[in-house]
């Protein structure tokens, strides 16, 4: 034990028995290994097998005495043999824990959301309204809650993280609305709102569980020849075909992994929470279903820890599902086997990118790998690995059920099947809209009511997309209808700004997400983000004094040498703001 250097720090009784109960809960044993086996040599050793319960005991820690203290820090290192400088290092990377002192009070941390839709509709002065209160507050990036702004998320130290019911910014009624509710032309959207949630009898009767027994019937080459025809592409952004993912992990041998990316935390998108909230046992069966179809027998959800409804409700779902014989051992009484298990994230957006997830699910900093090695080969646990958002795994149901090349009718011929698009900012109903590939992005903000006041710009894609004029409004939602006009769907953001918008601030704050947000790792990156929010906040409400040329010239350095997406993006909005003489221009 000596080797692992743990300083005098002690946890108290009522820490460890808050560890050790956590620990427990998720099957986790005592540590007990040899140097070698717990130390990182040369950044590729992954022999502690242990070290993937980190993250649930530091937020086991947190909740119980809301901080990090250094001898529950030591209490966690000792019983998972992780070095605690590691240790150490692994907490102070994520937004939801406290590391540098003690908390001098017992009061629960409100996080207010401070990102593009909240900062809009005057979450500055919910945080000064709470402040008079006493409250403690945060100023947090985005919440997922960008359909109730402004948003907020209490951490609480007395049992799970909540936003209660009684407490909504702005008068708010705490009942969920879906704006499409009772449409029969929903697939993806059309048990929310309508079923109550928690009832996996409710989710049966309303034809849950046949897309499995349907999967079952096809056999696994049935369902992956039914995803490859159906032209099925990730709806996180990237746009990769589900297909050719799903037959290259199936086509691998030995252990192998199914992971949810419920990670969403690009500013202005909360669809995955809408369906983990209102729909959650489809994704434990479109879960199920990829890991029969890839021969993956275990698979992870790693949720957002801002997310405790969507988390309490999934692992409802995932509860529910195995006690009626959907889930674990011997499913719906064959020799299939699939485990599905829930791993909370703990702010920090850069683990939207699949392999920093990778990191983090393992007990590691959350900062991306260099590719290749694939997911598909080397993803978690460098074990073969298919990883997939909600939304877009809950498009293998219909698939399933109705075939790919039905499925492959609707849309367009290279963007096919339903979309889920996010919609808040300027607009008179914001919400999750379901629609065809192929509207136009004129027709999908009607849909949502019209614009609030004159539309000045639209913000699509999220922070990470970039600002489009009102000339655009002719644009198909489509993946090669955006990038014909030099635009990117993204993560399915449309958030419009009236001209009452004070855009030097919004691009500014955009500009400071991705500073706070990056993880360091490459240089580019770190230096690149910095500088951005440097030059914007110098400028700001001016010209920018021929500083253009350089926000230009570190733009291509990171979309040329960052390791990960956010490198790649982190100033197409600033760029497209510039472009339109929203900023800069007086």
């Amino acid at each position: 034990m000596a080797d692992l250097y743990l300083t005098e720090d002690r946890a108290t009784a009522e820490e460890a028995a808050a560890i050790d109960f956590a620990l427990s809960e998720i099957g986790a044993e005592r540590a007990e290994l040899t140097l070698g086996e717990r130390l990182i040599r040369g950044g590729t050793s992954r022999k502690n097998e242990s070290r993937h319960y980190l993250l649930p005991a530091l937020h086991a820690l947190q909740t119980h005495s809301g901080w990090i203290s250094p001898g529950g820090l030591n209490y966690i290192s000792d019983f998972l043999q992780v070095p605690p400088a590691e240790a150490y290092g692994v907490a102070s990377f994520y937004e939801m824990f406290k590391v540098d002192e003690a908390p001098d009070h017992n009061d629960d941390v409100v996080h207010v959301c401070v990102d593009a839709a909240c900062q809009i509709a005057a979450s500055d002065d919910l945080i000064l309204k709470l402040e008079a209160e006493g409250k403690h507050i945060h100023r947090s990036p985005c919440l997922g809650q960008c359909d109730r702004a402004p948003a907020l998320f209490i951490q609480g130290r007395q049992g799970p993280n909540s936003v209660p019911a009684d407490w909504e910014p702005g008068g708010q009624p705490a009942a969920f609305n879906l704006p499409q509710a009772y449409d029969p032309e929903l697939q993806l959207l059309k048990r929310v709102g309508r079923i109550d949630p928690t009832s996996l009898e409710q989710y049966i009767g309303a034809g849950g569980f046949k897309a499995l027994a349907e999967a079952f019937r096809k056999g696994a080459d049935g369902v992956l020849e039914d995803v490859s025809a159906s032209g099925l592409m990730g709806r996180g952004g990237a746009a990769f075909p589900t297909g050719i993912k799903w037959k290259a992990v199936a086509g691998e041998t030995g252990d192998k992994f199914i992971v949810v990316n419920a990670d969403e935390s690009e500013p202005g998108t909360f669809k995955d929470r809408v369906i983990m909230e209102h729909d959650p046992f489809s994704l434990v069966e479109a879960a199920t279903i990829a890991g029969f179809a890839t021969g993956a027998e275990k698979g992870y959800v790693y949720i957002r820890g801002e997310y405790p409804l969507a988390t309490a409700r999934l692992q409802n779902a995932i509860d529910e599902s195995v006690k009626a014989g959907f889930l674990g051992e011997g499913i719906a009484r064959s020799s299939i086997k699939f485990e599905l298990e829930i791993r909370r994230g703990a702010g920090a957006y850069i683990c939207g990118e699949e392999t920093a997830l990778f990191n983090s699910l393992e007990g590691f900093r959350g900062e991306p790998r260099q590719k290749p090695p694939f997911p598909t080969t080397n993803g978690l646990f460098d074990k073969p690995t298919a990883i997939n958002n909600p939304e877009t795994l809950i498009n293998v149901l219909p698939i399933v059920l109705g075939g790919g090349e039905a499925y492959g009718q609707i849309g367009t011929e290279r963007s096919t099947g339903p979309k889920l698009f996010c919609l808040s900012g300027h607009i008179a109903t914001p919400g999750v809209y379901e629609v065809p590939f192929g509207v136009t992005l004129g027709e999908m903000i009607e849909k949502a009511g019209g614009v609030t006041g004159n539309l000045k710009a639209i913000l699509l894609g999220g922070a990470a997309g970039s600002f489009v004029g009102p000339d655009m409004l002719d644009m198909p939602l489509t993946f090669e209808g955006s990038r014909e006009r030099g635009a990117s769907l993204g993560s399915g953001v449309i958030m419009p700004f009236n001209d009452t918008t004070n855009f030097d601030a919004v691009v500014t704050r955009i500009a400071e997400f991705f500073r706070n947000e990056s993880c360091g790792q490459c240089v580019p990156c770190r230096v690149g983000v910095v500088r951005q929010h440097e030059i914007l906040v110098k400028n700001s409400g001016r010209s920018l004094n021929g500083e253009v040329k350089l926000i230009e010239e570190m733009d291509m350095a990171m979309r040329d040498a960052s390791i990960c997406g956010l490198g790649h993006t982190a100033a197409t909005a600033v760029r497209s703001a510039i472009a339109m003489g929203l900023i800069g221009a007086s």
